[in-house]
């Protein structure tokens, strides 16, 4: 695999003069860079209400569902009940996310975003799509395809 030049030329990559390991880590560069370009405006957003990048991943997913419940929503995001409680406690504290008794099996409780949740999520989310947009308006709809299966393959390792 060939060096990839694109990250190393980046002014704040030559700026603090990290060079190249390894002919992939042009690639893991423009990864980090790529994502922080995706979020920078989002996570601004989030910043003004208190919120952070985690905040707005459970937001995400709540919003996504018809109520999830705790042990699903720990699945989804991969991490540990610990990771989960101090920005689901704020969420919920701040009246983001609601958390309602399961009809169907009372034991659990499932996750609900209020109408301050929803707005919250819709805004930062819209950041992103904007971003993405922009990133792929320009590419062709095999280069996007390509995109799709370097991520698919990415996020199916997890």
């Amino acid at each position: 695999m060939t060096q990839d030049r694109a990250a190393l030329d980046l002014p704040v990559v030559e700026k603090a003069g990290i060079r190249a390991l390894h002919p992939l880590d042009g690639a893991l560069l423009l990864m980090h860079f790529a994502f922080r370009g995706l979020v920078v405006q989002a996570d601004q957003y989030l910043a003004k209400h208190g919120l952070s990048r985690v905040h707005h991943r459970i937001l995400y997913v709540i919003a996504r569902t018809d109520g999830i419940s705790i042990g699903g929503l720990l699945e989804v995001l991969g991490i540990t009940k610990q990771a989960l409680h101090r920005p689901m406690k704020h969420l919920q504290d701040h009246g983001y996310v609601m958390a309602e008794r399961d009809e169907h099996a009372r034991r659990f409780k499932l996750l609900r975003l209020t109408a301050k949740g929803i707005k919250t999520e819709r805004t930062a989310s819209d950041h992103e799509r904007a971003a993405m947009e922009s990133a792929l308006g320009g590419m062709s709809s095999s280069e996007q395809q390509a995109w799709r299966d370097v991520m698919s393959l990415l996020a199916a390792r997890v």
